[in-house]
């Protein structure tokens, strides 16, 4: 592997079996790809060139290594998880347009693959026009990034029901925008990742301070935040939907816990009412379908009701990208979430998505900051059946950093999700 440092760019039971796949629209075979590409380092090589390298970029490197492509990593530290076995690597700053377009003329891939929020966006849409080829598009990957244009054209352009909402870029326009949607709501920037920022806003007490926290933990030039209204849910779901040249898929739902916005454990599959399952996936074909482009997409959804009856379904928001709660597939289907995605963008078929029992994942957690973080407890954890870990090999640590993701499977949903977490509880960063 070569790695260069860039000047420039420094519960409830559910059936074992749960087919899965579901074409939404018509596609001939005759637009599937049947391009030839050579051996990795070679002339004829199809490079793929992976913008983010943590945990999910790496299981998107090692299924697009499976079948030939050429991988070169990139991210903002040195050592992260894609790169320890990518066949180039380098350390950039994605946010820095012209340096992304040096290094774009540099490695000249086949594919530009976002699997990070924090990209020059503007520069990819630039890129794109040049004829550089950005996953799925380069449309999909600005309005993502900025939970204004997500929302904007998901409520106001597809008509998708959505939780109450209202922008603010000042402490006076924020005030108006709480009084608006009322009380409780939930403060984000309107670009941040990982729950940073993001708070419940309860009382009068914590208007100020959730201002302050999105403020601080925003990203871009503008101080901007979301106020949305709350939405009482019983569950909130992740559909992946794999946009393809043989069809649009989705695979089973995925319920998941978020801590901070942070997700901590997920289930696949989510029991749902058939009906209510339709309008997720009329949904997700709406919103996937307007953003373009191959590949598969996290679409996040609020369901409120119990499942013994149709249920509302609420739009919040899409990741053009394989999402961490979708880490589960790993274990629960016969295709991991990864494996569609590069099958999806290089234009190959899809094969049935089947779950082939009830999974969960529960994630790893540092409990404090360290340079140089170490595992233990693995064995103890794999005594649990049917349990698997994945450890990301981060080179750092800091408090509740996920340094990696327990599996189980189970005859049911509950079993699964107790054979996880317990998994999980048993391994410890020191």
């Amino acid at each position: 592997m070569k790695r260069q440092n860039i000047s420039f760019i420094d519960e409830q039971s559910t059936p074992r079996i749960f087919a899965a796949m579901t074409h939404s629209t018509a596609v001939t075979s005759n637009v599937l790809s049947n391009e030839a590409w050579g051996a990795p380092m070679s002339e004829g090589a199809k490079r793929l060139l992976l913008l983010g390298a943590g945990e999910l970029g790496r299981e998107v490197a090692l299924e697009a290594m499976r079948l030939g492509v050429e991988v070169i990593a990139v991210d903002v530290y040195d050592n992260a998880p894609a790169m320890q076995f990518a066949h180039r690597s380098y350390t950039a700053n994605m946010l820095d347009g012209s340096a992304l377009e040096k290094l774009v003329a540099e490695v000249k891939p086949d594919l530009i693959v976002p699997e990070v929020e924090a990209i020059a966006t503007q520069t990819l849409i630039q890129l794109e026009q040049q004829g550089w080829r950005v996953i799925p598009t380069a449309k999909a990957t600005n309005l993502t990034m900025d939970r204004e244009g997500i929302r904007r054209l998901a409520a106001d352009e597809l008509g998708l029901r959505t939780s109450p909402f209202r922008f603010a870029s000042s402490a006076e326009e924020y005030r108006q925008a709480v009084e608006a949607v009322g009380l409780p709501c939930v403060v984000k920037p309107v670009m941040s990742s990982s729950g940073k920022g993001q708070s419940t806003v309860r009382t009068e007490a914590d208007v100020e301070a959730a201002w302050s926290y999105a403020f601080e933990a925003g990203r871009g030039d503008e101080a901007r935040v979301i106020v949305e209204g709350f939405v009482d849910f019983e569950t909130e779901i992740t559909l992946l939907t794999v946009q393809s040249a043989s069809g649009v898929h989705f695979c089973p739902p995925i319920g998941h816990v978020q801590v901070s916005g942070d997700y901590r454990e997920s289930w696949q599959p989510c029991a749902l009412h058939p009906d209510t399952l339709k309008s997720c996936q009329e949904m997700a074909q709406k919103v996937t379908s307007a953003l373009g482009g191959w590949g598969l997409f996290g679409v996040e959804l609020f369901i409120a009701g119990s499942a013994d009856q149709p249920q509302t379904v609420y739009f919040s928001e899409v990741s053009p990208r394989p999402h961490d709660t979708g880490m589960v597939t790993m274990v629960s289907q016969n295709q991991s979430e990864f494996a569609l995605h590069v099958r999806a963008i290089l234009g190959l078929p899809i094969d049935e998505i089947e779950l082939i029992r009830p999974g969960a994942s529960a994630v790893i957690l540092a409990t404090q900051a360290t340079e140089t973080p170490k595992f233990s407890g693995m064995s103890e954890a794999l005594l649990v059946p049917t349990s698997q870990l994945r450890l990301f090999g981060k080179p750092k640590a800091y408090k509740n950093r996920r340094m990696g993701v327990a599996l189980a499977l189970g005859q049911t949903i509950n079993e699964a999700r107790a054979r996880a977490k317990a998994t999980a509880e048993k391994v410890t960063v020191e």
